[in-house]
């Protein structure tokens, strides 16, 4: 944008911060009180939701890089290119691929390529958005075939750059009359951000084909076609401290049919059953014809990362009720008792004996012997209404008579407040319930105003899990939010009231997490990737600050006896790590002038150095990109008084004191 409309989007979002506007600094003197509240910081605080939404999961941390691999998706060769064949031509100069669907199985389909003229014929893949490939990186190549007939010898494979040209190629005997699996491995000669995947043939012939697949050597913690690195590596250093999984919208579907079903993503790989994703046409401003769910990225692929992250695993069950922006189908009550025998089984085949178990006997002989310690599960994602609570209630009662002590997570709907949010609180205090899910997408001003939400909030009532949140500039869904230091700013301020909070407030995540720069859906997001890189936002520097320095214990901070929650713009939290003999304190100014601030200690020993850690931006309109991450912590570290010292906290600004306890 030009100049001029740069400036006035910037007084426009800062319009609800900024008052009068003075020469000088304002004072303001705290109290920072070392005494017991009792309250302690859940090690649940701050996690993180993962949904495959925005290209997450295929085409992003499933490092995968051909698309539609096992012919599966609705349009079987979509994402194939036949470049020198025609469809309404017998091919006798080239060549063609059909498709073969064997009825029964769940990998439906395979591709008998009739090769005519192997001098002619090519079949290439497209990637998602294109193929990511790195100067020197070896990538494992693998696929599936029967040498039907003719004089096929060997397939090649050859990675491609954006002008066509071959920057790898390798070639594979074939000679198997019977499916054979088959590896190779390419090295790429140079760095690539859209390449492609050529195949052709020696000899001519035909071929069945099945399960094309490539993946880059290097993967989290190198595992034979996982996860990409850079982005697990960007999960593991919020160290959350939980990961909530599927979703999200995608766990209900928009109808029953398309709901996610956990049973069809473990197992072995290439029998796991193809769906299409559910935000595959949801918005017209972003159509995605061609996203579908693999499933190489299942539960079994989840549990893993939540134990590499050092992360409680949350998964996410279908309670009957299709997406009520959607269909709202419902499975009938005496027909939900599969629904409920998926939530037992999913419980045995995270925790179940190896050896006495059916499911946890599965779990062991795909690698993992010992339990993935599970002790939560969440009932639906955001459903509203009766037809709600009353399957709700039934999972409850199995779930609970079988493994009592497993905790529920139930849904208070899509909402922060209304009628749904009001009916679903009170009918789950009626059961009792563990943890009620709240979501709100919102402005920077109802975040802002909204850290007092849980200061009145019942402290026995059922615990908190703020399941999704996230400032929107714009509006909820819209493509033109963006990733803002003003939606950062309001999110830190608001999750000092988060903190505040902790007896009541046990879980907080983000949301959405991922976004492809290409292939997303929704804005805004935590995380942004393309083929070859990714960054992150001011909102993802807030919130590894608040994990990584949640502490272990509540500890009070005020201002004339009150909680900092907005007054002069000021808002704060403070806690005590008894592991790490600390003291931390978070302050956010959402003001556009700094302020000096003294602060007095009582009922605690502080040493005489002090780490202060700023996040702040340019203004307000600031964001990150692939180029720059230009909003990121500054750390220095200052010599105090340990009964009292003084800080300034620039303008717009978050700041951390970190003070070791003698």
């Amino acid at each position: 944008m030009n100049n001029l409309k740069k400036i006035l989007l910037n007084i426009a979002v800062a319009s609800f911060s900024c008052g009068l506007v003075s020469a000088q600094n304002i004072n303001h003197t705290l109290e920072l009180n070392g005494k017991n509240t009792n309250i302690k910081i859940q090690p649940t605080m701050y996690g993180i939701f993962f949904e495959d939404i925005n290209q997450a999961a295929d085409g992003g941390l499933y490092a995968e890089l051909v698309k539609n691999r096992s012919f599966e998706f609705y349009n079987p060769l979509m994402g194939w290119l036949q470049p020198k064949s025609d469809v309404h031509s017998e091919n006798k100069n080239s060549g063609y691929a059909n498709i073969i669907d064997e009825i029964g199985n769940t990998n439906h389909n395979y591709a008998r390529i009739t090769i005519n003229n192997a001098n002619n014929y090519e079949l290439i893949n497209e990637g998602f958005k294109g193929i990511g490939l790195h100067q020197n990186a070896k990538y494992n190549l693998s696929f599936s075939s029967q040498n039907i007939s003719g004089e096929v010898q060997s397939v090649n494979f050859e990675l491609l750059d954006e002008k066509g040209n071959s920057v790898a190629k390798e070639t594979v005997a074939i000679n198997n009359v019977e499916w054979k699996k088959y590896n190779t491995v390419l090295t790429s000669s140079k760095t690539v951000e859209k390449g492609k995947l050529k195949i052709t043939f020696n000899g001519n012939g035909v071929v069945n084909m099945d399960m094309i697949s490539l993946f880059p050597q290097e993967t989290w913690n190198n595992r034979p076609n996982g996860l990409r690195k850079d982005l697990v590596q960007k999960l593991y250093d919020l160290k959350p401290g939980f990961l909530r999984f599927p979703g999200g919208c995608i766990v209900e579907g928009r109808n029953l049919a398309e709901r996610y079903q956990w049973k069809k993503t473990v197992g072995e790989v290439d029998k796991r059953e193809t769906l299409i994703n559910r935000w595959n046409t949801e918005f017209s401003h972003r159509p995605a014809p061609d996203y579908f769910q693999t499933f190489g990225l299942g539960f079994y692929e989840y549990f893993q990362l939540a134990e590499d992250l050092g992360a409680s695993p949350l998964p996410i069950l279908s309670c009957g009720i299709a997406c009520q922006f959607n269909t709202g189908e419902l499975v009938h009550l005496e027909e939900l008792e599969p629904y409920i025998q998926d939530a037992l089984d999913l419980i045995e085949f995270a925790n179940g004996d190896a050896k006495t178990t059916k499911w946890g006997a599965l779990r062991a002989e795909m690698g993992h012997q010992k339990s993935f310690n599970l002790t939560m599960i969440g009932v639906g994602n955001e459903q509203w209404g009766p037809d709600y609570i009353e399957r709700y209630k039934l999972f409850e009662k199995a779930i609970h008579n079988k493994y009592p002590d497993i905790k529920i997570v139930s849904g208070s709907g899509p909402f922060p407040d209304g009628e749904y949010f009001d009916y679903g609180w009170k009918e789950l205090k009626k059961l009792n319930t563990q943890f009620v899910d709240e979501h709100y997408y919102n402005s920077p001003e109802w975040f802002q105003k909204n850290a007092t939400r849980y200061d009145k909030y019942d402290r026995t009532a059922p615990k908190v899990f703020a399941g999704e949140y996230a400032v929107q500039t714009v509006a909820i869904a819209s493509p033109d939010n963006k990733n803002s230091w003003v939606t950062a700013l309001s999110e830190a301020a608001f999750m000092t009231g988060l903190e505040r909070n902790a007896d009541v407030v046990y879980m907080t995540s983000y949301a959405p997490l991922f976004a492809h720069a290409e292939g997303w859906q929704w804005t805004p997001d935590l995380i942004w990737f393309n083929n070859l890189s990714s960054f992150v936002t001011p909102n993802y520097y807030v919130q590894q600050l608040f994990s990584n320095n949640k502490g272990t214990d509540l500890i009070s901070i005020n201002e004339n006896g009150k909680p900092l929650v907005g007054q002069d713009k000021l808002y704060a939290s403070a806690v005590v790590d008894k592991v790490k003999k600390q003291t931390i304190i978070k302050i956010v100014n959402t003001d556009s002038i700094s302020k000096d601030l003294k602060i007095n200690t009582q009922n605690i020993n502080l040493g005489n150095v002090a780490e202060i850690i700023t996040l702040k931006g340019n203004d307000l309109t600031s964001e990150n990109n692939f180029s720059n991450e230009n909003i990121k912590p500054v750390q220095e570290k200052i010599k105090i008084n340990k009964k009292n010292f003084s800080i300034k906290i620039p303008s717009n600004s978050l700041i951390l004191v970190k003070v070791s306890n003698l």
